[in-house]
């Protein structure tokens, strides 16, 4: 496997990127690769995945975000499509990012072999387009529930476009009752960002 199997196309947000994975197809169907340690750090990417979760969500316009865990349990992820299609989010929150505060959408499908690369030190949301749609995330820290956080969807502060009404959204309890963009505040201030870095200072 080379580096060239990979194609990684950056995000309007440092660090942030779609990676475009190897797919090979025969007769029998096809088999990816959705990761792999040494390639990622030789192309900037620089995390060690230690757990995947996945989400099964049954309607379309359900809403699972905006998250983040805090330091130190703070996570990067890759986020893949098994079944269905999304409208991806990412929110820099990087007090020391040019990008703090902005956000950039992704519509990642099943069909297509393509991941979003989400930094450690973002948030991070979906919004299903389809029933029955399953999501994987390959994270590089354990769920740490003490940690973790759901901000609102919704805030206007931020000023996501979602693809669906808030009448037609389908969202937990505890998504409902997301904290404001506002309360991030310096959550992530020992997170640093640059060309090619994704790690803890």
């Amino acid at each position: 496997m080379s580096v060239s199997n990979f194609e990684i196309r950056p995000l309007n947000l440092e660090n942030a990127a779609c990676v475009r994975q190897p797919r090979f197809a025969d007769g029998r169907g096809s088999f990816s690769v959705l990761a792999n340690h040494e390639l990622f750090a030789s192309l900037g990417m620089q995390t060690s995945f230690l757990q995947q979760n996945m989400s099964i969500s049954k309607a379309a316009g359900t809403v699972r975000g905006l998250h983040y865990q805090a330091p130190p349990a703070a996570q990067a992820k890759l986020v893949n499509v098994i079944s269905g299609r999304i409208f991806d989010v990412l929110v820099d929150a990087r007090p020391n990012s040019p990008g703090f505060g902005r956000h950039c959408t992704v519509t990642l499908d099943a069909d297509t072999p393509t991941g979003v690369f989400v930094p450690r030190g973002f948030l991070h949301g979906f919004m299903t387009l389809e029933p029955e749609t399953t999501v994987l995330y390959t994270v590089d820290h354990p769920y740490a529930p003490d940690l973790d956080v759901s901000i609102a969807w919704n805030d206007p502060e931020l000023g996501i476009e979602w693809p669906f009404d808030p009448s037609e959204v389908t969202l937990s309890g505890k998504d409902v009752a997301g904290a404001p963009w506002s309360s991030v505040g310096d959550t992530f201030d020992s997170i640093v960002c640059g060309p090619g870095q994704d790690t803890r200072s």
